[in-house]
């Protein structure tokens, strides 16, 4: 690494908006200061107005300062103010979109729901999510898994 810092704090702003603020207790500088590996990560997002909208964790992540881009690996977990729970091995923030996405396997927790599925686009506070494949989940009770697919011609049994 150019240099290391223990105890990083830093402010993420768009347009002079604090979106995130990125916690680190270790950070180590590549590429001119251009790339910050960070070990474990405790990032909090927050409105258009200031109020704190969710709370990411994880092991390890990557900044990158020309991108603005965050990558969040290992045992990645963002929590929502209102007690949304999502959790995923790769996540990546993207700061000019004020989005989170991966194209892993994840879970997504809330009070009477739970939706998984492979990849997901979405706000941090995961109020409008889109599922990439593979949705499936439960509402109070009813289970809603994938549509079967249609029988084609070389799968109908012939008599």
């Amino acid at each position: 690494p150019d240099q290391g810092l223990h105890g990083a704090r830093f402010k993420l702003r768009d347009k002079g908006l604090t979106r995130e603020q990125l916690e680190a207790d270790t950070a180590y500088f590549f590429e001119d200061n251009t790339r910050i590996e960070l070990e474990p990560v405790h990032t909090k997002f927050f409105t258009d107005t200031g109020a704190k909208d969710a709370v990411l964790t994880s092991q390890r992540g990557t900044y990158n300062s020309r991108t603005t881009n965050m990558v969040a690996r290992k045992n990645v977990v963002v929590v929502s103010e209102d007690g949304r729970r999502l959790t995923t091995p790769e996540l990546i923030y993207n700061q000019q979109l004020n989005q989170i996405s991966s194209d892993s396997a994840f879970v997504m927790t809330e009070p009477n729901r739970r939706l998984e599925g492979i990849g997901f686009r979405s706000d941090p506070n995961m109020k409008n999510i889109q599922i990439l494949k593979g949705a499936s989940g439960m509402a109070r009770g009813i289970s809603t898994e994938p549509a079967p697919t249609a029988p084609t011609a070389s799968s109908t049994p012939k008599r």
